[in-house]
Parts: structure tokens; sequence; C-alpha cells
């Protein structure tokens, strides 16, 4: 550019060239949005070595003072180190002043826009197994978290430089989309179980042993008018009705010495009525300790899915400090 030259009497020539210089930085975004960045900015000639120009830094460090603050970055520092290089084509010296510029992103923008409303979601997804499973509701909230969390991420890649490494929240979105995958299939697992149907075979032993009384105390799930504390026995208030009278009786006799023949017809009728009635309140009690155990296991995961969603933002949380 066409600048004045201040020339003194002395003989001394000082000309200040204004320029602009462009210079480019390898990114890491591996701890993106709480991600610091070194950008070495090298000055040195290739035309005189060091025997026709001696280049040494008068401070240890960049003049910062015309800097203008930006949005999105904070400079930590600006320090200059003079380097002397010497090739293997030369004898000669080449020095350098190399300025590293420490940089360190403003996190604030990202984290009340990015992170917190992903940590927001994913509470929500355990969530899905405290819904009742009549609601219909169980699966159409995952998917809903799923859909919601796909967004955010995709804001994430747009706002964030391409890079070979995955950032620090792109994992924590990865991983708590998986864990929301995982959650809403073995949501489709209890809805399955809870609705297996009359016709169900009863619960296995080990089943009603680990899940029925053991994990249901420890989970505190009982029934209404149940005390957790004290599981209700098996065969009290789901055994069916006692046989009625006359049902153990032969039916080649009758219960009394003088009866009418027409009284075995009765006494037929009223045990098949009976037997029908025990079978049916078999297959409703088999169907109620499938629902319990759906039940259980929904409090059960609900808990596990909880604590995998704390102990992640924590780890966000601890890589990020």
């Amino acid at each position: 550019m066409e600048t004045n030259v201040v020339l003194r009497s002395d003989g001394h020539i000082m000309w200040d060239a204004p320029a602009i210089t462009k210079s480019s930085c390898k990114v890491d975004v591996s701890y993106f949005p709480f991600d610091g960045q070194q950008c070495h900015l090298t000055f040195g000639s290739w035309t005189y070595n060091g025997n026709q120009i001696d280049l040494r830094n008068r401070l240890d460090t960049g003049d910062l003072t015309d800097f203008v603050e930006n949005v999105e970055w904070e400079v930590l520092g600006m320090p200059a180190t003079r380097n002397v290089v010497t090739y293997g084509c030369c004898s000669e010296p080449y020095p350098d002043v190399t300025y590293t510029l420490l940089l360190r992103r403003r996190a604030s923008f990202y984290i009340f826009n990015l992170l917190l409303p992903c940590i927001m979601i994913s509470f929500l997804a355990p969530l899905g197994f405290y819904l009742p499973a009549d609601s219909g509701e169980k699966v159409s909230l995952g998917v809903t978290v799923l859909l919601a969390l796909t967004v955010f991420q995709l804001l994430v890649a747009e706002s964030m430089p391409p890079s070979e490494s995955v950032p620090l929240i792109g994992k924590y979105y990865i991983a708590t989309m998986t864990m929301i995958t995982a959650s809403t299939s073995l949501t489709i697992f209890i809805m399955n179980v809870h609705h297996c149907g009359p016709g169900a075979r009863p619960v296995p032993p080990w089943a009603r042993r680990l899940i029925l009384h053991h994990l249901a105390r420890a989970l505190c799930v009982c029934e209404v008018g149940e005390s957790c504390g004290r599981p209700q026995r098996e065969g009290t208030g789901g055994t069916g009705p006692r046989d009625p009278p006359g049902e153990g009786a032969e039916p080649g006799l009758c219960p009394h010495s003088r009866c009418l023949c027409h009284h075995r017809a009765v006494l037929s009728s009223v045990g098949y009525i009976a037997g029908v009635f025990r079978r049916h309140r078999t297959a409703q009690r088999h169907a109620a300790e499938w629902k319990k155990v759906a039940k259980v296991m929904d409090r059960f995961f609900m808990w596990v899915f909880f604590l995998m969603v704390f102990l992640m933002s924590v780890l966000v949380i601890g890589n990020a400090a």
C-alpha cells in the first residue's frame, strides 16, 4: 500500500506498512463447547538469514491493547518465543518469532441452548417406565424424546466445525439416544408382558420369588391394600371360590336318601358352573401376576435409567471442568 515514510535527520527511516495477515489454525473440538484452542503464528524471513537480519521480540507477549472483544472466543494470552532454525541445505541460522494465541470458547450460549435442554429431555426418558401400561402413551413418549434429541443433534452438527474427533457434547447426545432407544425397546417388551392375557402360562417359580417377592419389596411396588413390608401370601384372596356344597359328591349318588331324579342334573350343572368359574379366577390370577411382574420391571428400569442419565450428566460436566 502507498503509505508515507518518516525520514529523520539522523538518517533513520521508519515505514509503517499496514497489513492484514490471515492464518490457518488446526481446531480440536474434542471438548466442544468447553474447548480451548492454541493457534501458532510464526513470523520470520525466508530471504535474509540470521546474519543479515537478527529478528528478536521486544516483549514476551503480544500487544493486545487494541484487541476487540469477541462474543464467541476469549483470549487468555499471547506469549511470544524466539526460535533459531538451521536447515540442512544452508549453514546460516534463520531466526523467527512465534506467537501462541490462547483461546477459550465462551460456553454459556451452548450450555443454555444445547446442553441443558438435552439434560432435561434425557430425564423425561425414564419417566416412560412410570406411565401406566394401559395409558397407551409409553412408546409415544420414547419416540417423541428420541425425535427431540435428533433435532438438537442436528443443531450441534451445524454449529460445530468439521473435524475427525467426536466432540464431548456429541458423545453425550449419542449415548443419550442409545439409552432412549434401549428404554423404548424395553418398554415394548414390558407392554407385551403386561398384555399377555388370561391364557398365559403361570409365572415361573424363580420369577415369582425374585421379582414378585424380593424385587417388589425392595422397590416398594405393592397393590392396593397390600403392604410393602409384608407381601401377600400365595393362595390368599385369589385362589377362587371354595367348592359349593354337594360338588364333591359322586354324580351317581344323591346327597340325601330321598331325592328326585332331576337333582342329579342340577348338581352336574352346578359343578360345571363352579369349574368354569374356578378356571376363570385362575386365569385372572395369572394375568394379574404377569401385570405385577411388568409393573415391577417398569419400576426397576426407571431407577436404572435415572441413574444412567445422572452419571452421564456428571461425567460430561466433570470432563468439561
